[in-house]
């Protein structure tokens, strides 16, 4: 790994336990401050470190550079407010004694406590992902405008609009009291739940995976489930859920970087590992009374992540999705159910029930219409590929969906 790659590397480890520890010590109103002392620290290690070699402990020379940086901004800022403008506070006492702890658990406890604070109510979905991908993630504007398939321009307004919400709310980086922990909990796991679909599901036109999403997603969860007052049942079945799906991310595309449909993969690639800690964190899911929409997926994911087949697989895939639709109703879990069904009550009634969602705006819907209609009517089963063509935004799903279109034509001709 050449030098580049590994400080690209550190960035991605080491900027956000840095930056929530920053963060908490400015208060979420200078956000900006952190941001410029955690940049400028890797700026000074790209410099150095092309002269003088990278150094035997890295994350080391990284701390105490942010220490020393934050020091003396608060030595310049001390004296610009006690002779020029002393109105400006922070969120701590801002003396040469202030402590910048850098200590692995006040890392911890900082970035689950700034997981919180990001992911509030008060700012949009978008707004709360972006920043947890460029604040929790280490991710670069290009990147995230790469993830959304929009402009970084885009992207800027997106967290200069959450940046204010944090600002004029007064949002605090603190992990919400007991009472309250439920309800805010719940964003929290929207937000990491969107996080790793879209890296699962991404909708960037280079790829059909963003591997990277899924594992910060996984990570960002792990803090939660670590810490005692956010371990809960809901917390456990989402880890349990990303882990069954992160199982057979190795085997959704082949080397060519093409998409695999589940029934062809190659199931020797999946990740025993992945899946034996998938069935731990769904049985932890089922201590107490509560089922979530994330129980019942992680459930769904298990039968997809088992390699021994019951008979009655599809039969429990499609109770499961009878549930989940009554907890919790979208489109795209109603268009997953069709699937099920087509396994258990055939292609006619679940071409009957899929016609009914009228979701022409996917290419998932048109996908799934050109699977349920072959072998039944090719030239319609050409018509939704043909369309899911033209809606599908990565080449890897469009070459896919285009050896559907040439092979069922070919079997229409002969």
């Amino acid at each position: 790994m050449n030098l580049q790659s590994q400080i690209a590397q550190l960035y991605k480890t080491e900027y956000r336990k840095i930056i929530s520890v920053l963060c908490k010590l400015f208060g979420l109103a200078h956000i900006e401050i952190a941001e410029d002392i955690a940049n400028d620290t890797f700026l000074l290690a790209t410099e150095n470190w092309h002269l003088k070699g990278i150094p035997d402990n890295a994350a080391a020379w990284l701390y105490t550079v942010a220490k020393n940086k934050t020091r003396d901004y608060i030595r310049r800022h001390k004296l610009f407010s006690e002779k020029i403008k002393p109105e400006i506070q922070y969120g701590q006492s801002a003396s040469d004694e202030t402590v910048i702890d850098l200590s692995p658990q006040n890392m911890t406890d900082s970035q689950l406590q700034m997981i919180f604070a990001l992911c509030n109510p008060l700012i949009s979905p978008e707004g709360q992902i972006g920043l947890a991908l460029k604040i929790l993630c280490g991710f670069s504007t290009s990147e995230i405008a790469e993830a959304f398939l929009t402009s970084q321009e885009n992207i800027q307004k997106r967290l200069f609009r959450a940046k204010e919400k944090l600002r004029t709310a007064a949002i605090k980086i603190e992990i919400p009291e007991a009472a309250a922990i439920g309800k805010r909990l719940e964003t929290v796991l929207t937000t990491l739940y969107l996080l790793f679909n879209e890296g699962y599901h991404t909708r960037s036109k280079q790829t059909h995976i963003r591997k990277e999403l899924c594992l910060e997603a996984m990570r960002l969860c792990y803090l939660l489930i670590e810490n005692k007052n956010t371990n809960k049942p809901a917390v456990n079945a989402l880890m349990a859920l990303m882990c069954f799906h992160a199982s057979r991310l190795n085997a959704r595309m082949n080397e060519l970087g093409e998409a695999i449909l589940y029934e062809a993969q190659n199931r020797a690639l999946w990740d025993e590992d992945l899946i034996a800690r998938g069935n731990y964190f769904l049985i932890r899911s089922a201590q107490g009374n509560e089922i979530s929409k994330y129980h019942l997926e992680a459930s769904i994911a298990y039968w997809h992540s088992t390699k021994i087949e019951p008979t009655d697989k599809w039969e429990k895939i499609l109770q499961l999705y009878n549930q989940l639709l009554q907890i919790e109703y979208s489109p795209v879990t109603a268009l997953n159910r069709t699937f099920a069904l087509s396994k258990v009550s055939g292609k006619e009634k679940a071409i009957t029930e899929a016609l009914k969602l009228d979701l022409k705006g996917s290419h998932f819907y048109h996908t799934l219409l050109g699977h349920l209609y072959t072998g039944i009517d090719h030239r319609k089963a050409v018509g939704h590929f043909e369309l899911a063509l033209h809606l599908a935004a990565s080449a890897s799903d469009q070459a896919i969906i285009q050896q559907h279109i040439e092979r069922l034509k070919n079997s229409i001709h002969h």
